[in-house]
């Protein structure tokens, strides 16, 4: 893998990745310097970038505040198109949410975060406003908590030690050790049960995602407001058809 000290490593476009990441959060039309504050590039640097975005149509202007066109979602769309199983998941989860009347979601790990890329709100209002895209915490959903889990123990090493595991509310779990007798929990029964921890009106419980190889590629949820399930009524209400739509998603996969 190429690092920014490698002769393969291209300065120019790993700060033309910067400048759109910093187009994509808070206000959606940003200035010239907004944008080289948000980057800490040189804003000679940031309105070159901005005009070769300009130019290729990832990006407009109305002369002084610059934004990102319709045309940046190829970016993300080209990334949901490359997983083997997300146009699979859909439907399953569909069928999940119809089913469960709660929230059903899918997520990936992205170093210390999860990464919804399929979310099928009820029509319940939860806490917080979460969509493709959303990123969290792994160490205070259950999603997270999953994927934390079917991590190889090298790996796994490496993330309790680097992990900056902060408290969302009073009860997240914050110390590695404590996760990691958590996450071994999680292995032994297949599931993983987080009630507010990332929020104290949200719980949720999840399952993995596997492929071919039985490697948890992804992670599948239900998450509801707190006091609605406690742990044993949400296991009997809902893990069977979780278990059941990582199977259909992981049966839909090629190879």
């Amino acid at each position: 893998m190429a690092t920014p000290e490698s002769e393969d490593f291209v300065r120019a476009f790993a700060r033309g990745l910067e400048v759109i990441e910093a187009m994509g959060a808070g206000a959606p039309r940003k200035t010239i310097a907004q944008i080289a504050e948000a980057t800490k590039l040189p804003r000679s640097v940031v309105r070159r970038l901005l005009m070769t975005l300009c130019a290729q149509r990832y990006a407009q202007s109305d002369g002084r505040l610059f934004a990102l066109t319709p045309r940046a979602l190829k970016l993300g769309l080209s990334y949901l198109d490359s997983l083997p199983f997300w146009r699979y998941a859909q439907p399953a989860l569909e069928d999940l949410r119809s089913g469960a009347q709660e929230s059903c979601s899918m997520a990936v790990l992205d170093g210390e975060e999860i990464v919804y890329v399929l979310r099928i709100p009820s029509r319940r209002i939860l806490a917080m406003n979460l969509s493709v895209g959303s990123r969290l915490p792994a160490h205070v959903v259950s999603l997270g908590r999953v994927l934390l889990a079917h991590l190889d123990k090298q790996a796994l090493r490496r993330y309790l030690e680097v992990a900056e595991l902060e408290p969302r509310t009073p009860r997240s779990i914050t110390k590695p050790g404590a996760l990691k007798g958590a996450l071994e929990i999680v292995q032994r029964q297949g599931y993983a049960w987080v009630d507010g921890e990332l929020d104290p009106a949200i719980c949720g419980i999840a399952v993995p995602v596997r492929d071919a190889a039985s490697a948890a590629v992804a992670a599948i949820s239900v998450s509801f407001t707190s006091g609605t399930y406690d742990e044993a009524a949400a296991k009997r209400k809902f893990l069977v058809p979780l278990r059941q739509a990582a199977e259909r998603i992981r049966s839909a996969m090629p190879g």
